[in-house]
């Protein structure tokens, strides 16, 4: 349950503007344990790609309703989202609909913010289940609808892969981040930075590491995600990695993330409540 408000959700919005970082096997696989380890988790698919509802098994015949529909108004967020076959693991799915989206608002007012409202409209309706945490999934790109997910977000997450250019990316979404933070959510922070895909054998994985702790200090999870070949695999079998093979190097890494991260929840959560006593 959300410590900081035992009615609502945590809303985490996975977020980096690169592609192949990691960011949709995050947001599966952290929702995935979440789960596991007793929370109630929806996972919100803004990805037009709709690999994240493909990756827990959402044939497309099942997606009648999609995250489109809830944006441009034509259903609530409710009437999207189906369960999955992970327990205490629901989804509101994807379709390509979603390419459309930003050309159909973007004459809104409200544009930005039709995210949240939805949100609000679904915890104000009284939820079938008392929600812990909404993860939400962006595309890899900065665009209407990761603003969207970011002016609905209580903090982001991000998984950052152990590369060369990492920094030079995270750079650019920290800007985007504060220019959301200065005029649609100024509560907005950043709750992790994941290190991903993470090889020992490569020395610059190593390095990569060194400086992103260096530039971000606490902001950096102490977990790392391995590049590990099972959750490469797993989405192809409509299964999150810890379904597919919770031994594995990559399910143990997310399961002590989920782990880190409901630690970390807490702490902040008692230092507000300690400067605000």
């Amino acid at each position: 349950m959300n410590p900081a408000n035992p009615r609502h959700p945590r809303i985490l919005t996975v977020a980096n503007q690169k592609g192949g970082v990691g960011k949709t096997t995050t947001a599966i696989n952290l929702g995935t344990a979440l789960a596991a380890i007793g929370e109630e988790v929806l996972l919100v698919d803004l990805d037009p790609q709709g690999n994240a509802s493909t990756g827990l098994g959402i044939d497309h015949k099942d997606r009648g309703i999609s995250t489109a529909d809830v944006l441009t108004g034509r259903a609530t967020l409710r009437e999207a989202i189906v369960d999955t076959s992970v327990p205490r693991l629901a989804i509101a799915p994807s379709t390509l609909d979603l390419l459309g989206v930003e050309l159909e608002i973007s004459r809104d007012s409200e544009r930005a913010i039709r995210l949240k409202k939805a949100l609000q409209a679904l915890g104000d309706g009284g939820p079938e289940r008392q929600l812990s945490y909404v993860l939400i999934d962006c595309p890899p790109s900065l665009n209407l609808l990761t603003i969207n997910a970011l002016t609905a977000a209580d903090a982001v997450v991000v998984p950052l892969q152990c590369e060369f250019f990492a920094l030079e990316g995270l750079s650019q979404l920290l800007r985007t981040v504060e220019q959301v933070r200065s005029s649609l959510n100024p509560n907005l922070v950043i709750q992790g930075i994941m290190l991903t895909m993470f090889d020992p054998r490569n020395k610059l994985s190593g390095q990569v590491v060194a400086d992103v702790r260096e530039f971000m200090g606490k902001k950096v999870y102490e977990t790392i995600i391995p590049r590990n070949v099972r959750l490469s695999e797993a989405p192809s079998y409509g299964k999150p990695a810890l379904l597919y093979d919770l031994k594995c190097s990559g399910s143990q890494a997310y399961l002590k993330l989920a782990s880190e991260l409901i630690q970390r929840e807490r702490a902040d959560h008692a230092r507000d409540f300690a400067l605000l006593s």
